[in-house]
């Protein structure tokens, strides 16, 4: 069911988060039975079996002295994912073989993987901490760490990325990273920072990244991104004029593209003028949105 005008991929996880389990260990350790399933990973990256779904195990699988992390319910079964030894987790934001696996996972697969992901990489990334430097253990079903020095409890982190689009007079402002693919352009996103709005950021990033002033933002739906941990916040705005000056250290390359270069793009015609986001990334969702309201 979607919560919002669009509904973007890695969101509606079936999976029963099961709060009152994890703080029970006694109850936890009874999951932990024939029936709980683990997922297969390859460091971070999902296995899949022929159909293209994610590959489950039985605990007995996992690897000697590794963590269990409790991801929750599904039908009453205990499902987790596995922290092993050594395990160094990545902050890497593109990686093809992984993109391109996630671009033939189920919604509810991909949703799944997502948050499994996102839990292995903070953990591998956490293992100190941040008050005194003294090593934290994994706590709550691997929903918190608790420092062995002063007791200091760190839970997993999310980073809110505001993602927006700018229109004016018809067309809509798209940028491209060098860390792009060739040809690919994107929503213009950035962090919020401490101390602002939602709107706030937008505004900020927009004027920062290209030189844009906007009025009238707008919420439109989010999406995590386990990349490694964001919360993208996904927003339109109007610009006052279609001027840019693009911050080079940040921006690549920029421009303003009609609706029929959008719809092109989006279609995956060879004469678009640009290559549009994957599927599975929220800036997809909002030029498809925007496309809409045209």
């Amino acid at each position: 069911m979607s919560l919002s005008l669009i509904a973007p991929a890695l969101t509606g996880n079936r999976i029963d988060r099961a709060d009152q389990v994890r703080v029970d260990a006694d109850r936890l350790a009874g999951y932990m039975n024939w029936k709980a399933r683990l997922l297969s990973l390859n460091g971070l990256e999902p296995e899949v079996d022929f159909e293209g779904r994610l590959v489950w195990r039985s605990l007995a699988d996992a690897a000697p002295d590794s963590e269990l992390i409790f991801l929750g319910l599904i039908d009453e079964k205990a499902h987790f994912a596995e922290l092993k030894p050594g395990e160094r987790g990545s902050g890497l934001h593109y990686n093809p073989r992984v993109w391109q696996m996630l671009a033939g996972l189920p919604g509810d697969e991909l949703a799944l993987y997502g948050g499994a992901r996102t839990l292995v990489d903070w953990h591998a990334r956490h293992r100190f901490c941040s008050l005194c430097g003294v090593g934290s253990a994994m706590s709550k079903g691997g929903w918190s760490r608790t420092c062995t020095g002063c007791g200091a409890e760190h839970f997993p982190r999310v980073d809110p990325v505001t993602i927006m689009l700018s229109e004016y007079q018809g067309k809509v402002l798209l940028g491209r990273q060098p860390r792009f693919p060739p040809r690919r352009f994107s929503a213009l996103a950035g962090f919020v920072e401490p101390g602002e709005s939602i709107e706030e950021a937008v505004a900020r990033e927009l004027w920062e990244e290209a030189g844009v002033r906007v009025k009238n933002v707008r919420y439109l739906a989010s999406q995590p991104w386990p990349f490694p941990s964001s919360l993208m916040i996904a927003c339109t705005s109007e610009a006052l004029s279609d001027e840019l000056t693009l911050d080079t250290t940040e921006i690549e390359e920029a421009g303003w593209f009609s609706a029929d270069e959008v719809r092109a793009a989006m279609a995956g015609d060879e004469s678009a003028p640009f290559i549009a986001p994957p599927p599975f990334a929220i800036a997809h969702d909002l030029l498809k949105h925007w496309l809409s309201q045209q």
